[in-house]
């Protein structure tokens, strides 16, 4: 007589409490009234309520330095904050910044078109600038450019090696042309690379998809890839612009009188104010940059729609909402 033999799957023992949880029951033994009032002490971090001690305490001692050190002259300093000269600096440093900002992100977009386009004349001449004019330092290029004259006492186009229409230098290139142009030229190498990095940095599906649907190539870029790359592009580049404007100061070097210009002659004239005077350079690029850093914020958040499900409150939201949450508690305890 043949007979089958049945193979039962073999058990796992589990411990009793293990087993309990995974149902759904709690262990016996445990009462939820007690265990509902613990109370949940957090993992005290003794090492990092020391550090912010240390740092607490040396920046209530570099604050008190500030106000008790007459050194730093702070009459002085409102003194000078608004004065004509100072205004007169601010501007050009706001003009040469905002100038060389827009042509600097609109010459970054060609270059970098150009170096990541399969024609090789195109991607070689592109590369080559880029390794240029980020080998050479900044106060090189303005110091060549505010030489040209002495290289060449004409400027003008024509045919290669056959007639041209030429003007004096001098005559069609300011001085803060050639300033911009400077910072410009530097700026549009960074430019490129930032510009090149987003736009890679777009999924190839909507490459495909695009070109699936028919877009024309100039219409994919304007209004599928380039929005999509700013996303990446923005933050970078407003640190650029706030390097840029910081870059500005070198205009001085070079018969420009901007903010950083400026300060140094009214030292050089009242050497006694020239700490004052640092300072409100100082506070001036501070004003500066964090205006900057207050628009970035915004373009970041206005890039970001279609990224993220909920678009982060504002400072002025946030503030809405503690006043409201203030207000209705408020009515609770009233009530």
């Amino acid at each position: 007589m043949t007979g089958v033999v049945s193979a039962r799957p073999t058990e796992t023992l589990e411990p009793e409490p293990e087993r309990a949880s995974a149902s759904g029951a709690l262990p016996p033994g445990i009462d939820l009234k007690k265990l509902a009032e613990r109370k949940v002490v957090p993992l005290r971090h003794p090492l990092r309520w020391i550090v912010t001690a240390v740092v607490l305490v040396l920046l209530l001692n570099f604050v008190q330095t500030l106000f008790t050190n007459p050194s730093w002259e702070w009459a002085k300093v409102g003194q000078w904050f608004f004065s004509p000269a100072i205004l007169k600096g601010l501007q050009l440093t706001l003009v040469a910044t905002g100038i060389s900002a827009v042509v600097s992100f609109l010459g970054g977009i060609v270059v970098a078109l150009g170096r990541i386009s399969p024609n090789p004349v195109l991607s070689t001449v592109s590369w080559l600038y880029i390794w240029l004019f980020r080998s050479v330092p900044l106060i090189l290029v303005l110091i060549f450019l505010f030489n040209l004259g002495n290289l060449y006492p004409t400027i003008g186009v024509g045919i290669p090696f056959g007639p041209q229409w030429e003007v004096p230098t001098f005559t069609v290139l300011s001085s803060l042309t050639l300033g911009v142009i400077g910072l410009s030229l530097s700026e549009i190498a960074y430019s490129a690379e930032i510009v090149r990095a987003g736009i890679l940095a777009v999924d190839q599906g909507q490459h495909e998809a695009a070109k699936a649907l028919g877009i024309p190539q100039r219409r994919q870029f304007t209004r599928i890839v380039l929005p999509q790359a700013l996303r990446s592009i923005v933050p970078a580049y407003v640190n650029q612009i706030i390097g840029l404007l910081k870059a500005s100061s070198l205009l001085f070097y070079v018969s420009l009188l901007d903010l950083f210009g400026v300060v140094q002659n009214l030292g050089s004239t009242y050497p006694t104010d020239i700490i004052p005077l640092l300072v409100v350079a100082t506070i001036w690029y501070l004003i500066l940059t964090s205006a900057i850093s207050i628009v970035q914020y915004y373009i970041e958040r206005f890039y970001a729609r279609g990224s993220v499900r909920e678009l982060p409150p504002t400072p002025f939201q946030r503030v809405r909402r503690t006043l409201a949450g203030v207000r209705s508690g408020e009515r609770e305890t009233v009530a």
